[in-house]
């Protein structure tokens, strides 16, 4: 898989955000007192977040299995196995990239176009946004939090009204006004227009309500999850979140991952979740040990389940492609 400059320099842009952030936080956090916090950790709180960690990951693979629906019906473990497989490439490269990498094995292992799956990750990527800044907006309400979250929250409103507005745009395309002229210059590039016209087939899925409706169900359980995991991770060092607090720090992580930065989201978690925590009164040291308990779950389940996913992956590959070379040379297949 090839990786674009434009992506190379998002990657590097992602990287330099997250130098930065661990930066502050070195400046501002007891690193010592936060890490002793974190030593006295529960156990078996611990054993819950591994359980809402792994709930979350499922319904999102179960979301992706229902955008892809329309387009070709898998089995959900091969779904889930491909979701895994990004959020590795998540934690190892830089600015998302993962999302490409997971849509590239999807269709290369399932037989199905890639920029066709590359337009149903677009599609959940609007969802996914939709639902956090949905969440974020009723946290906010809830606590009467005023200053930068109400403004991250705003901003969020208008990306996701930009998102939406794309969206559309991307599935009507062919449809616009001078849509024929341009059609007319991309066809001198008959590959490019092949491949818009694959791209526009995975964005079509947003317009089937069901569907949608569907990815949106998902989400919200994915997202009650990952607010479980919050929780549970409070309870583990002992800080005590309302529902609406875990909520705002859950959203407002996955609001500030819209940024770009380096693998595995390094530095901006955890400075998220202390500049957010700050405002509910909770201890820097705490906050940090509460951030950094949560991203090394979340990091650990990730990484443990796309190694396992990756490995199977591999495994299919070799099989199909020892099939194959067996018809081809006329012996029968095993």
């Amino acid at each position: 898989m090839r990786i674009s400059q434009n992506a190379l320099l998002r990657g590097t842009l992602g990287i330099a955000i997250s130098v930065v952030a661990v930066i502050i936080l070195v400046g501002s956090v007891d690193i010592g007192a936060a890490l002793q916090v974190l030593a006295t950790a529960s156990p078996a709180w611990i054993a819950v977040m591994f359980v809402t960690t792994t709930v979350d990951i499922g319904a999102r693979g179960a979301r992706w299995r229902a955008l892809l629906a329309p387009i070709a019906r898998l089995p959900y473990r091969r779904v889930l196995g491909y979701t895994y497989i990004g959020y590795l490439a998540n934690n190892v490269l830089p600015a998302r990239l993962g999302e490409l990498y997971r849509s590239h094995a999807l269709g290369e292992g399932e037989g199905v176009s890639r920029p066709t799956v590359l337009g149903t990750v677009v599609v959940e990527r609007v969802v996914d946004t939709v639902m956090v800044v949905a969440i974020a907006s009723v946290a906010v309400l809830v606590l009467s939090v005023r200053g930068v979250m109400t403004s991250a929250v705003l901003l969020g409103l208008a990306f996701v009204s930009l998102l939406v507005i794309a969206l559309g745009l991307g599935m009507a395309a062919h449809r616009l006004p001078g849509a024929d002229r341009v059609a007319a210059i991309i066809a001198r590039r008959p590959r490019l227009l092949e491949l818009a016209r694959r791209l526009r087939v995975g964005l079509a899925v947003a317009g089937r309500p069901r569907v949608v409706a569907a990815a949106l169900a998902f989400s919200a359980f994915a997202w009650a999850a990952s607010t479980g995991t919050f929780l549970a991770a409070g309870q583990a060092v002992g800080v005590e979140l309302t529902v609406a607090q875990a909520a705002l720090l859950t959203s407002g992580v996955a609001l500030v991952s819209i940024v770009p930065s380096g693998p595995g989201y390094v530095g901006t978690f955890e400075l998220t979740v202390v500049a957010i925590a700050d405002g509910f009164g909770i201890p820097r040291d705490s906050a940090f040990a509460l951030g950094l308990l949560v991203h090394l779950m979340i990091l650990l389940t990730t990484s443990v389940g796309g190694v396992i996913a990756m490995l199977a992956f591999r495994r299919r590959h070799a099989a199909a492609a020892a099939e194959a070379e067996g018809l081809e040379g006329g012996e029968p297949a095993p």
